[in-house]
């Protein structure tokens, strides 16, 4: 497993507990707004071997109590499965980050129980999937069937978006709404730059327009919020 970082402690990758995230190289998507974008082309070394993790996690029984996996896209890792279920055997609950793109990852995730949260990031409107991501062909069928997949799952979830003032519109949560009616829950987060980020020239909307967004998606999903607005 390419573990590519390692964040010690966190208290907002897992929500409602106390938990480390570990980064794992790779990615299929190229958003022009990624914060992770060195870990996009899987080529990062890794900075922590895999017995060292869980020697690691061994040692913080009783001060941590769950492991966020996120990305790059952790679901290209051929080793997910595997590591999800020995982070499992060794006490800890399994939070999921993926953008939807492995639907066959993501089912043999939920049916042998590996993950106990899965969170899934929604670019944007179907019709602005390609642009929002960065690549000229997507396989929107892929992201489509993960949706239905958490929709009908047992597993706790949630769909988010990171909204960028350059990339959404009112319009936008509007098609978004109607894909993702009938889920449990839909966060919208505002994009922050960073040095990581690969371009310039991105922003984050206005708190008005940010709230003006979650009223829209409340008319489809009532569990609809905002995160760090």
């Amino acid at each position: 497993m390419n573990i590519c970082g390692l964040q010690k402690l966190t208290l907002l990758d897992y929500p409602e507990h106390v938990a480390c995230t570990v980064f794992l190289g790779g990615c299929n998507f190229r958003c022009p707004y990624c914060h992770n974008y060195d870990l996009v082309t899987g080529n990062v070394a890794s900075v922590i071997d895999e017995k060292d993790f869980f020697d690691f996690i061994l040692l913080r029984k009783g001060r941590l109590d769950g492991v966020a996996i996120t990305g790059g896209e952790p679901c290209l890792s051929p080793e997910l499965p595997e590591f999800m279920k020995k982070i499992r055997e060794a006490g800890y609950k399994v939070k999921l980050d993926t953008n939807g793109s492995c639907p066959d990852v993501l089912r043999l995730i939920i049916s042998q129980k590996l993950a106990d949260y899965i969170a899934m990031d929604i670019k944007n409107s179907p019709e602005k999937y390609a642009v929002t991501i960065g690549c000229r062909n997507v396989d929107l069928s892929a992201v489509r069937e993960s949706v239905e997949i958490l929709k009908d799952c047992d597993t706790e979830y949630e769909f988010r978006t990171t909204v960028v003032e350059e990339l959404h519109r009112a319009e936008d949560f509007e098609q978004i709404g109607a894909w993702l009616k009938g889920a449990d829950r839909y966060y919208l987060q505002a994009f922050s730059d960073s040095d990581a980020v690969p371009f310039a020239g991105f922003h984050a909307p206005s708190a008005e327009k940010m709230h003006e967004y979650v009223r829209i998606s409340r008319k489809f999903i009532p569990n609809s919020s905002l995160r760090g607005v």
